[in-house]
């Protein structure tokens, strides 16, 4: 493709680079740059990529997109933004896919994995339609899986994977669409039939700075989507909503347009009626938890806005599967429970505690721990849910990366000190489910909160396998006397 075509649409300050260069790949990391590539400089949030100029030239990049001259002459770009350029160069590169599919935004601190999984079965079992899934657990194309590195990808590989799905006669695309994802210009230019708000909770302060800001950039999803459906009874909705482009249908349990009411919860999941505009239907989601009804809720109004009848998207939420690292139940043939949960916000932990709290026989036990290199303030914060919640609470790592295991429960600790909740530490995270499981009593609930989907364990810059269900089937071949 020719230097010209890939520039299509974008703002370009100053062109110092023959038009008619065949450009054969984009990049915007210099380690992955090949001969007849265009790289991409991105002042980046951890690394600024001008500095990488030399590296991409020395691999062959025939010409470089950048906002500051590169200094040595080479045949480049000048833009007043390369983030934005960036997914503009995707959109052309791979003939704006997006374009010819239904695109479903989902953001909101908590729930998006599952709000998404409900929302791709809803619309294959209700419109016959492929769908292609992007997010945290992993993408999909129909009903083949792929891997994904973050819940949502850069903008040209997101481009790049809009183009698979094209291809493979998707229909419709459901995907999450983080924070950083919005602030950094990685959906820029996306059209969405319909934008979805789930909730907003402290999470990711590291980058935003102030709640202010995370619910700044939750809400420019709004902006960019013909329709939308917001939770009415989240305290950020207003803010949320504010500055709102589209029309919008607001769910809750206490306000808005679609009603969730009369709900019953139990250990095979929640039922409650959801009403809109006179009409009542009655549904039932095989995922336990309160706040299931939220995201069923957030479904439901989704699919109206595409088309669906309320009491078709009811009837395809019935039969829907749960989601791997939601609220999933483990099996080990002892008299207690094992849960996998990806809570790791103070909100989500406390959310799968109430659930857990709901239906267990015995105590409430939860592990967890708090990411490194992240938001520090919820660490307390999530001590005292636990100490407040739980029966008895183990406090492990997860995910330190490049901080001290240690410190990080150190961290965790004072929210738990000074509590009559009892409360072990063990920083190996393998000895600590391993103690759990020593330490289970009949009717017990044990809730391995934090890693959900994850089969890793990230220390220092280095991926460590680490699959919980792995964990608990060892421990389980090793006492086969017990059973």
């Amino acid at each position: 493709m020719k230097l010209a075509e890939l520039l299509q649409g974008i703002d370009i300050l100053e062109l110092r680079a023959d038009p008619e260069t065949e450009i054969s790949g984009v990049s915007y990391d210099s380690r992955q740059t090949k001969p007849g590539d265009l790289f991409v400089a991105i002042a980046g949030y951890e690394a600024d990529g001008h500095r990488f100029i030399p590296m991409a030239r020395e691999k062959g990049a025939v010409c470089v997109l950048c906002q500051r001259e590169p200094g040595d002459g080479s045949p480049c770009v000048l833009v007043s933004d390369s983030r934005a350029a960036l997914a503009r160069l995707g959109r052309n590169r791979f003939g704006d896919p997006a374009a010819s599919m239904t695109m479903v935004g989902v953001t909101g601190t908590n729930g998006k994995t599952t709000t998404t999984y409900l929302l791709k079965d809803v619309l294959e079992k209700c419109l016959g339609a492929r769908v292609g899934l992007i997010g945290t657990n992993q993408n999909m194309i129909g009903n083949e899986v792929l891997h994904t590195e973050r819940t949502t990808p850069e903008s040209f590989e997101l481009h790049a994977l809009f183009r698979a799905m094209a291809d493979a006669g998707c229909t419709h695309v459901v995907m999450e669409v983080s924070s950083h994802a919005l602030s950094l210009q990685r959906v820029a230019g996306i059209r969405f039939a319909v934008g979805l708000f789930a909730n907003l909770s402290q999470d990711h302060l590291d980058f935003h700075r102030t709640m202010e800001a995370y619910c700044d950039a939750k809400a420019l999803l709004f902006r960019q989507s013909e329709k939308g459906a917001y939770n009415a009874d989240d305290p950020w909705a207003g803010r949320v909503t504010k500055d709102a482009a589209c029309p919008l249908l607001s769910f809750g349990e206490k306000a808005g347009d679609l009603r969730g009411g009369n709900i019953r919860l139990s250990v095979d999941g929640v039922d409650f009626d959801a009403s809109l505009d006179g009409e009542t239907v009655p549904v039932h989601v095989g995922i336990p938890g309160g706040f299931t009804v939220y995201n069923a809720l957030g479904v439901l109004a989704a699919a109206k806005a595409l088309g669906v009848p309320l009491a078709d998207a009811a009837r395809a939420l019935a039969s829907s599967a749960g989601v791997k690292g939601r609220v999933e139940v483990v099996p080990v043939p002892w008299d207690y429970t094992i849960l996998i949960d990806y809570a790791v916000t103070p909100d989500a932990i406390e959310n799968v505690l109430n659930t857990v709290r709901g239906f267990a026989r015995g105590r409430v036990v939860i592990l967890f721990g708090c990411g490194g290199d992240r938001d520090r303030g919820k660490r307390p914060r999530m001590g005292r849910i636990a100490a407040r919640l739980a029966d008895f609470v183990i406090v492990t790592s997860d995910n330190p990366r490049t901080e001290d295991p240690d410190f990080i429960i150190s961290e965790i600790l004072p929210g738990l000190e000074g509590t009559e909740t009892p409360y072990v530490v063990e920083p190996d995270r393998v000895k600590a489910i391993r103690y759990a499981m020593d330490h289970a009593r009949p009717g017990d609930v044990v809730i391995l909160a934090g890693k959900g989907h994850e089969t890793y364990q990230i220390v220092g810059h280095e991926k460590r396998h680490l699959d919980e269900r792995e964990v608990v089937a060892d421990y389980v071949a090793e006492h086969k006397e017990r059973t």
